[in-house]
């Protein structure tokens, strides 16, 4: 039987949904064993015992999987963000592509899905446009600016994280040295003291515009506009352009990064950056996929599988910001975008005006009630949030019978339960392909599929 602390041999045959490895034990226990991947021989620390599994570190590697590599980052271990840097890229691919394979046939009844092949990434690195930099202190009180360690919000320093773009380490650095210059405070989770809770950036990997916006527990920094003239020296010596540094202010006492009010200190409360030819303005509290280049494929997968001719009425269901609304209207005859925060549609309605998109409109509400003022759909996407579409509104996609359903994913468990009722419903499921968005982590994965009408 085994106990917190104790430690012992285990094989590892299959992988988690947050990317750890999984073994049993002699008397068929599960433990999940972070830093383990399927292959490996290793000896596990336990860390928590429930009574049925038990959850584990990896004190040892015995015997290394064949898929097993050194990973780039050299606190790849100790950060709680990626988590399978020390796979194979390929193997990855593969066992992603199999996770959305066994969630669609397990959880959503549907034998043998019609899956086409992963799509992989050509940039393994430095490929995400949006950071959150927690800012912290050391157990010497010294600041450190870096990311949580996995489980916990102690806060392992590193400036140079080699999957964020390249820009964000002179960023991270010169906010460092103002902090410590102007003796700027941390925030500490615990007494809910201290100023700098987070550094946010966004990088317009396509126009070159940077956007850094500092979450405060407070109203005011003291000499932003010298950190402004910092930053915007540091950034033009990478090749691009500080647009916008923003406050985000945030004095609750929450785990939530991001506070509703934004002050704007130098430039513009927003950078824009394109998907294809596609112009977006985004702010700091806009959902924009994080990355760039598979973003395209992405949604040139959503338009290739929505079918469009040129004489169809979408919905675009979840729009945010009007991402894919905008991308898929020069082949519609017309967009309807529909999205419950209001913020949003603000933002929609002028990504269309600046794209000079005509056939594309917004509203905000529910899609259950705005359904009955908008014309008979011919195409449904959605692209809801990790939980998955509300159950309203996949009654709604059911009582309009759109000809075609698009539906973009990313989690394959809640994708795999909202299949199940649509398929019940009357759909027949004709395609489905994954998208490797989030290289080196387990637990995100982006899924477009297909829905046809019986």
């Amino acid at each position: 039987m085994i106990s917190k602390n104790s430690e012992f041999e285990i094989d590892i045959t299959a992988m988690g949904s947050e990317g750890e490895g999984i073994g049993h034990t002699e008397d068929g226990m599960t433990v999940f064993v972070v830093g383990a991947i399927p292959g490996d021989r290793v000896v596990a620390h336990v860390t928590k015992v429930k009574k049925t599994y038990a959850y584990a570190i990896v004190a040892k590697v015995l015997t290394p999987s064949s898929f097993r590599i050194e990973p780039k980052c050299p606190v790849a271990g100790k950060c709680g963000g990626c988590t399978l840097q020390h796979m194979a890229y390929p193997e990855q691919l593969r066992l992603k592509e199999e996770k959305v394979r066994d969630c669609i046939e397990r959880i959503g009844g549907i034998k043998n899905p019609p899956m086409e092949p992963i799509v992989g990434a050509e940039n393994l690195y430095h490929y995400r446009n949006k950071a959150q930099f927690p800012v912290g202190t050391d157990r010497n009180g010294n600041l450190v600016i870096g990311f949580y360690r996995k489980h916990s919000h102690d806060v392992v320093g590193n400036t140079d994280c080699c999957i964020q773009a390249p820009v964000n380490r002179p960023v991270m650095e010169t906010v460092l040295e103002f902090m410590k210059e102007h003796r700027v405070s941390a925030y500490n989770e615990e007494t809910g003291k201290g100023l700098v809770r987070h550094v946010f950036t966004r990088v317009g990997f396509a126009t070159k515009e940077v956007m850094v916006c500092l979450v405060i527990n407070g109203d005011e920094l003291k000499g932003a506009e010298k950190l402004a003239k910092e930053l915007a020296e540091v950034i033009e010596s990478e090749g691009l352009k500080l647009t916008s540094l923003c406050l985000n202010i945030n004095k609750k006492n929450t785990n939530v990064i991001m506070g509703d009010k934004v002050i704007c200190v130098y430039g513009d409360p927003w950078i824009e950056d394109k998907i294809g030819d596609v112009t977006y303005r985004i702010s700091p509290l806009s959902f924009y996929q994080v990355n760039p280049e598979q973003t395209l494929k992405l949604y040139e997968l959503a338009l290739e599988y929505a079918g469009l001719t040129g004489s169809e009425a979408v919905w675009d269901l979840y729009c945010g910001i009007g991402t894919i609304s905008l991308f898929l209207a020069r082949s519609a005859k017309e967009v309807y975008g529909v999205e419950i925060v209001p913020e949003a549609i603000e933002d929609a309605k002028e990504n269309a005006r600046i794209n000079g998109i005509d056939n594309a409109f917004f509203k905000a509400g529910a899609a259950e009630d705005l359904a009955p003022t908008l014309p008979r759909p011919d195409v449904i996407v959605v692209d809801p949030p990790r939980k998955g579409c509300d159950e309203k509104l996949l009654d709604t996609i059911l009582k309009n019978a759109p000809k075609r359903v698009v539906y973009v994913s990313c989690d394959p468990a809640t994708l795999a339960r909202d299949l199940k009722i649509l398929v019940s419903g009357g759909y027949k499921l004709t395609r489905v392909r994954p998208v490797d968005q989030f290289l080196h982590s387990g637990g995100h994965i982006e899924t477009v599929c297909a829905l046809s009408r019986i």
